[in-house]
């Protein structure tokens, strides 16, 4: 054989191998993100009572996974920020997701009333003109004043979103004064007003926290946060309330209950 084509079939040998094991480490990737994902399962909804996940060997054998798959599924949990490996004991649970249920128009205090103490840290609070945007959701004219509250929320002390909020004014003067740490806006609303609150049209997704959020959720800055529009109608339909909440990602988990519908 030629020596060109020696050369030629070495060559064509060697990105075969390579592309052979590209597609392995690819397809391990995968498995390992599927793991991942039955294992955040798990961690959520408390499996590991013990807050101790069972040896690597276990899970490959429980998942019928490699060990190198169980490896990279832990680690991207680490990466989370969900699980710690400590020598001696083995991958622990050392952070929790709280689950907030998108199915029912409820507080951050009634939702998470099972899981602790949330306390509210108003770090702004008056009248100020709306954008126009907001006048737009609110039914307002442009520039018309609003109040506008800025707060930090925290469930058991720790940092777990920022709110910013816009009520008509009309409505907005009766919160001046009112026990805004440690009560949810929904509940003073229907106090205010003497009215139920009736629906709330909502839009969830993911964006990265800008530094001002960051530090203020003592998160890292450019962290992946979980940002939740939501303008709320009284009963009678009247918008009153619309809402930016920035929540920490890595605290939170959104759920509900869907119905099919055609």
């Amino acid at each position: 054989m030629p020596t060109d084509r020696i050369r030629d079939h070495a060559g064509q040998g060697a990105a075969t191998t390579v592309a052979a094991h590209r597609a392995r480490r690819r397809l391990r990737a995968d498995r390992a993100r599927q793991l991942a994902d039955l294992l955040r399962r798990q961690l959520l909804t408390g499996d590991f009572g013990e807050g101790v996940l069972p040896h690597e060997s276990a899970l490959a054998a429980d998942y019928r996974a490699s060990r190198n798959t169980v490896r990279e599924a832990l680690d991207l949990l680490r990466a989370e920020g969900l699980v710690e490996r400590q020598p001696g004991v083995g991958t622990v649970v050392v952070a929790h997701k709280y689950p907030h249920g998108l199915d029912r128009l409820m507080g951050l205090a009634e939702t998470l009333r099972e899981h602790g103490h949330v306390t509210n840290e108003v770090r702004t609070m008056g009248p100020a003109p709306a954008p126009v945007p907001v006048a737009a959701r609110l039914g307002l004219a442009p520039g018309t004043d609003v109040l506008y509250i800025e707060r930090l929320r925290r469930l058991n002390g720790l940092p777990l979103s920022l709110d910013l909020t816009y009520i008509p004014l009309d409505i907005g003067t009766g919160l001046l004064g009112a026990d805004l740490e440690n009560t949810d806006v929904f509940r003073l609303l229907e106090a205010v007003t003497g009215r139920r609150l009736g629906h709330a049209e909502i839009t969830l997704e993911a964006v990265s926290a800008d530094a001002h959020s960051a530090a203020v959720l003592e998160a890292p800055r450019g962290a992946a946060v979980l940002m939740l529009e939501r303008l709320t109608h009284l009963a009678d339909g009247r918008p009153v309330d619309l809402e930016f909440i920035r929540f920490r990602g890595d605290r939170i988990a959104m759920s509900g209950l869907l119905h099919r519908s055609v």
